[in-house]
């Protein structure tokens, strides 16, 4: 048969010599199969119906029979695609002659190909056009582009469109949008810079588009020579071009231009009252957004789904717990309840404004719950300290087959930390590993720190070294986990290490303040108060908190109040810490008058308050005012005593002397006494000679600790004030049996930023025959004050002359004196000790103080002493 081109009837297809017939094509009955109701919005269906609107008719021939033959095919074919049905429009399509199939009739096959995302038919389809001999013109050329981008495969859809050159802008608008969506952003810019050397002017979602991946590449620069060639091209009032450019201006936390831009639309929709909203939240302006809302309510705007959405986020980011169960009735009344994106927004929001109920009457209704869903719940009982429940969700949680994320496991972890369940961290952790979940950094972070928490720092230190790039959150919380498990040392280290690859921050000072604190490094302390300073971390209270706490503990107290005076919102934690201050510098007095005046502030006292305040009453003797504050607790504040409350009473009773109160005191707590309270008793006995009662409060010791040697010394050390040397040596006997060993007095002090060490009976150090020319200086001045060493605390078996030596050697007298000798005159010694001072040490302090005309500062393990004229500042009580 020959063939020859023929003319369709205007009722059914234009020809193909009229591709600019478009009427008669949107007349064709068959229209609605070529283009189908299903398409993206990137590829508008008025823009794709112009550019299509031409058809090619195959190879009709002369004889009439055999064109209807061919006509009914092809019918054929789109109806099955009409209907769906793949399957049998391909087996259709592979059996006809090329002679018989019409342009139109690959494209509804090559639609439907796309819809239903099969690649491997549409490549068969892609396959017969070649075979065929088909020309690949822009009309069906922009159909396989279609068909391939729909399917994910944007490497033949590219190479389609090059080789076409199709100037439609939707197709490359399209293909923008899928390098997009895949993360390949730098390959999406290219195209548009492809757009413009072909001459193509783009449309405002060419620019929406564009604008996302400069963004996701964070050039805020590039942005805004989108934003000027835009306006070049005349779409400044086009308020999808505006939108893009508010939402992309925020993403680039240029909050002002997102604002300018919002300022200059004369008529903003909805979509610009949303991206203002969520572009404030984002950028941690809530309560403006919350503003904006509120401009957009008034304007007379509805609200959608969108808006609902970033207005429960601004809710649970400051707290608005009222506004946010007012927008769940709005919710509601609106159909949005029951929107899987709207009720976990929802859930979080009463999760972060701390209303469980509310949580759980969402998460109950919820229909549908994802992973998102149960880590909102799982969160909201780790915020109301309900960790036991937040580890049960989680397993609940897996046994409904769903998958936990990095977050879900954060958060679960998180609850392993504040519970100090060691154990079940590690089960957790155990999961993260099989389920290689444990390379996401925030899943490392919240390890290290449930480690840390937990006091075991090689294993927190282990995760650490295995993050490939640590951000500050890792730094911080490994700095942070050294200091709260008392050692600083590491954690100033660590410091050191992280200021070579991270600029630290407010944290990383709060985190770091707590290790000059521990090892009274002031000198270290004043250099990161500087760096404070500069930066204005001051305005932050915890790193405020932390530095009034680290001057108290380096014994600047006077330096510690004025900062303390500085700062214009306190909260309890401040107070507590200045009045821990007070209390550990025996100036009980002023712990006294700073809690009164905590009070007037209105700030209502915590039970780790009345800690601080009764123990600064113990440690300066005052008996009345402590008793007043135990009473108030349950009177005044309803607030049940705990067991160191109990031991701050029995210590305040035993320092002031009234020995057998104590007794009766802790035969009556509705608390069982733990062997620490019995212990202060015990030490107490020994200071005020009460041999009975120290037999009596011994029995109860060995009852709860029977193998806890430190109380045998105690025992022994009430024997050796009474001089009873049988029963110290039936005690020593037992000590020698129970293998003893007490903890190595360690005393330290710090010159020109440098430690200097000293352990008892230490004659290595290279000043160590001057330190001791001193102390002999100073041991004889004392024996010409009948000044009468208390030898027999030392419980060992040697001569006077040996145990005199040793009492001379003790660390903190080495560091005193090596202080007197190297710091210049007037300059206060501060020296730090890791345990107790003993009574002879003491007494070389004030002596040392008096003769050398200088302050001595000694902090040991329970409080500061005070040196000067001889006089102590804990007035004996110690």
């Amino acid at each position: 048969m020959s063939k020859t081109k023929s003319v369709a009837p205007l009722n059914t297809y234009p020809t193909y010599h009229n591709p600019r017939n478009k009427s008669n094509y949107a007349k064709s009955p068959n229209y609605f199969i070529f283009f189908r109701q299903s398409w993206t919005t990137c590829l508008p269906p008025p823009k794709f119906v112009l550019s299509c609107s031409s058809s090619v008719v195959v190879s009709a021939t002369l004889s009439k029979p055999t064109y209807n033959v061919a006509m009914d095919k092809n019918a054929q074919i789109r109806k099955f695609c009409q209907m769906g049905d793949l399957r049998k429009a391909m087996e259709l399509l592979k059996i006809s002659k090329m002679s018989e199939l019409e342009l139109q009739t690959y494209c509804s096959v090559l639609q439907l190909c796309a819809e239903l995302k099969s690649l491997e038919d549409g490549k068969r389809v892609h396959s017969i056009i070649i075979s065929n001999g088909m020309e690949i013109d822009e009309i069906l050329g922009a159909k396989l582009v279609f068909m391939y981008l729909h399917c994910g495969d944007l490497v033949s859809g590219r190479q389609i469109l090059d080789g076409i050159l199709n100037d439609k802008i939707y197709l490359w608008n399209f293909l923008m949008s899928k390098y997009a969506k895949i993360g390949n952003y730098e390959e999406a810019v290219s195209l548009i810079r492809k757009m413009q050397k072909l001459g193509m002017r783009g449309d405002p979602f060419t620019f929406t588009c564009i604008l996302k991946c400069y963004t996701a590449l964070a050039k805020i620069r590039a942005c805004k020579s989108v934003h000027g060639y835009a306006f070049k091209l005349g779409f400044g009032s086009d308020n999808t071009v505006i939108n893009s450019l508010i939402a992309a201006y925020f993403k680039c936390r240029d909050v002002e231009s997102a604002h300018n831009m919002f300022d200059e639309l004369s008529d903003p929709d909805v979509v610009s009252w949303n991206s203002m909203i969520s572009g404030c939240v984002l950028n941690g302006f809530s309560w403006d957004g919350l503003e904006i809302f509120i401009q957009m309510l008034n304007f007379g705007f509805g609200m959608d789904l969108v808006t609902l959405v970033n207005v429960l986020v601004a809710c649970a980011n400051v707290g608005k717990l009222s506004f946010g169960r007012a927008l769940h009735a709005c919710g509601v009344k609106t159909g949005c309840s029951g929107d899987v994106v709207f009720d976990n927004t929802l859930l979080d929001m009463y999760s972060k404004c701390g209303y469980l109920k509310g949580a759980t009457d969402v998460f109950a209704k919820m229909s549908k719950t994802s992973v998102v869903s149960w880590t909102s719940m799982i969160s909201a009982y780790v915020r109301k300290g309900l960790y036991d429940e937040a580890i049960i969700l989680f397993e609940e949680m897996q046994s409904k087959g769903l998958k936990p994320d990095a977050y879900t496991v954060s958060s679960v972890v998180h609850a392993c930390a504040c519970s100090n369940s060691l154990d079940k961290g590690r089960n957790i952790h155990n999961f993260i590993k099989k389920n290689n979940m444990g390379l996401n950094l925030p899943v490392f972070n919240a390890l290290m720190y449930m480690y840390a928490k937990c006091g075991v720092m090689e294993e927190a230190r282990l995760i650490f070294s295995q993050i490939p790039v640590k951000d500050i959150v890792s730094w911080n919380t490994m700095i942070g986990g050294y200091s709260q498990n008392s050692l600083p040392y590491e954690a100033l280290e660590l410091f050191v290490d992280m200021q070579k690859q991270l600029k630290p921050n407010s944290i990383t000072m709060a985190c770091v303040l707590p290790a000059c604190a521990g090892l009274a490094a002031v000198e270290k302390g004043r250099e990161l108060h500087g760096h404070i300073l500069r930066k204005g971390y001051f305005s932050d209270l915890q790193v405020a908190c932390a530095l009034v706490d680290m001057y108290v503990k380096c014994g600047l107290v006077v330096l510690s109040q004025q900062l303390f005076d500085m700062i214009p919102k306190k909260d309890i934690i401040l107070w507590t810490v200045m009045i821990a201050g007070y209390g550990m510098h025996g100036f009980g007095k002023e712990a006294v008058s700073t809690f009164e005046k905590m009070r007037i502030a209105g700030i209502q006292p915590e039970d780790s308050c009345f800690t601080s305040i009764l123990y600064a009453c113990s440690h300066s003797g005052l008996l009345k005012e402590g008793w007043k504050f135990f009473n108030s607790m349950r009177s005044e504040f309803n607030i049940e005593p705990k067991l160191e409350h109990y031991a701050c009473m029995v210590d305040l009773l035993v320092r002031s002397g009234n020995l057998s109160k104590a007794y009766k005191f802790i035969e009556t707590m509705p608390i069982k006494p733990d062997a620490a309270i019995w212990g202060a008793l015990l030490s107490g006995c020994g200071v005020h000679h009460d041999v009975e009662l120290a037999e009596k409060v011994a029995e109860h010791i060995f009852e709860l600790e029977p193998e806890n040697t430190k109380y045998y010394v105690l025992l022994a050390n009430v024997y050796a004030e009474a001089e009873k040397l049988e029963e110290v040596k039936k005690l020593q006997r037992k000590i020698g049996k129970r293998g003893f060993k007490k903890d190595q007095g360690c005393s330290w002090i710090e010159i020109q930023g440098k430690f200097n060490i000293f352990v008892a009976g230490d004659t290595s150090h290279p000043q160590a025959k001057r330190i001791d020319s001193l102390l002999r200086k100073l041991r004889m001045k004392m024996n010409r004050v009948d000044y009468s060493n208390k030898m027999r605390y030392a419980l060992i078996n040697a001569d006077d002359m040996n145990k005199e030596v040793l009492l001379c050697g003790h660390s903190e007298k080495l560091a005193m004196a090596f202080g007197v000798l190297n710091l210049p005159p007037g300059k206060t010694v501060r020296v730090t000790k890791n345990l107790r001072v003993c009574k002879d040490c003491h007494d070389m302090g004030k002596l040392m103080s008096k003769t050398t005309g200088r302050d001595i500062v000694l902090r040991d393990s329970n409080r500061f002493h005070h040196f000067k004229d001889g006089v102590c500042s804990c007035r004996g009580f110690w």
